[in-house]
């Protein structure tokens, strides 16, 4: 996909998910997780173009009227943005917003979409009395549980989750996270879930894709990536994380340096190979495609296949 000033956000990406599967999505800010959760639903800004196939039940959504489109969204695929208080109405009360896509739709009307509201509510964990509460009259965690519930208001197969826990403490995340397993489990619909915490996704997800400016650069079963990331970028955010009762990753955190490269200005080769500690000569003049890791894990690296040792650097950090 590419922006209006010619800019590719988001190149050669391809991932699959089944109902009842969990998929993470990790990287760093600007690598193109948002925009990548925004194309799903056909949400990016006028002027952006986007090509390739975005199949939903075997329909393509990049295709589709905007009659069909309005009805495939919430009723077919539905998003929890981050940071509800941007995303719900301050002067609505959250009762009301829950059934709108009901009503939308009509899934559920009058006194049924009520129950549903109610219903709704209890199984994200908020009594029901709470929908005549304004957004500001909540927490933060609960705003968050009112955006999923509004986003299985009409019972969709898909949900796209980007960043949902962000904002909130961890005792409130790891609710958050339960919650969402425990829907996704009870309601067999496939989720994508959008973060920067390997640690969490690998927690919660199935499978993760690390995404590194624009692409894919490595997917596998989320465990795998997370403990043993075959990709130095991979590996690079698994160790920015301390691990508990792991003195040595405590006391001498790792980093990366430098930031994802600008779309508009990406480097030659392999697009990491500026940041990568074991980087070759050859990375600078050769792009890197995705390669087989192992069973039902693949990377985008020169390295793949031998170990990952820093001694086989010949080009230092920038």
């Amino acid at each position: 996909m590419t922006y209006a000033s010619g800019a590719a956000a988001v190149r050669g990406v391809g991932l699959s998910l089944q109902a009842g599967q969990k998929l993470g999505i990790a990287g760093e800010s600007g690598c193109g997780k948002s925009t990548l959760a925004l194309a799903l639903l056909r949400l990016l800004p006028p002027g952006t173009s986007l090509s390739g196939e975005i199949l939903l039940d075997g329909e393509d959504i990049r295709t589709m009227k905007w009659g069909r489109l309005r009805a495939v969204r919430w009723a077919g695929a539905s998003i929890v943005f981050q940071g509800a208080m941007h995303s719900l109405n301050a002067v609505h009360r959250i009762g009301d917003q829950i059934a709108e896509p009901m009503l939308i739709h009509r899934t559920a009307t009058g006194d049924a979409a009520r129950r549903r509201v109610a219903e709704l509510l209890e199984q994200v964990g908020l009594p029901a009395a709470r929908a005549r509460a304004y957004p500001h009259e909540l927490s933060g965690g609960q705003r968050q549980r009112v955006m999923i519930a509004m986003a299985l208001a009409c019972d969709p197969r898909l949900i796209v989750a980007d960043e949902p826990t962000t904002a909130l403490d961890v005792m409130i995340q790891a609710q958050i996270l339960r919650l969402i397993e425990r829907l996704v489990a009870e309601q067999g619909v496939g989720l994508i879930m959008i973060s920067h915490d390997l640690a969490v996704l690998a927690d919660t997800c199935d499978r993760l894709a690390v995404m590194y400016a624009g692409r894919i650069v490595e997917e596998g079963p989320a465990r795998q990536v997370y403990d043993d990331a075959r990709h130095p970028y991979g590996q690079a955010l698994s160790a920015a994380f301390p691990r508990i009762g792991d003195p040595a990753s405590r006391h001498a955190p790792h980093g990366l340096a430098g930031d994802p490269p600008d779309p508009s200005a990406l480097p030659g080769g392999c697009t990491f190979h500026p940041r990568c500690p074991v980087a070759l000569e050859s990375c600078a003049s050769d792009d890197q495609a995705l390669r087989d890791a192992g069973p039902e894990r693949s990377a985008a690296c020169v390295h793949v296949g031998a170990p990952v040792h820093a001694e086989a650097t010949v080009r230092s950090p920038r």
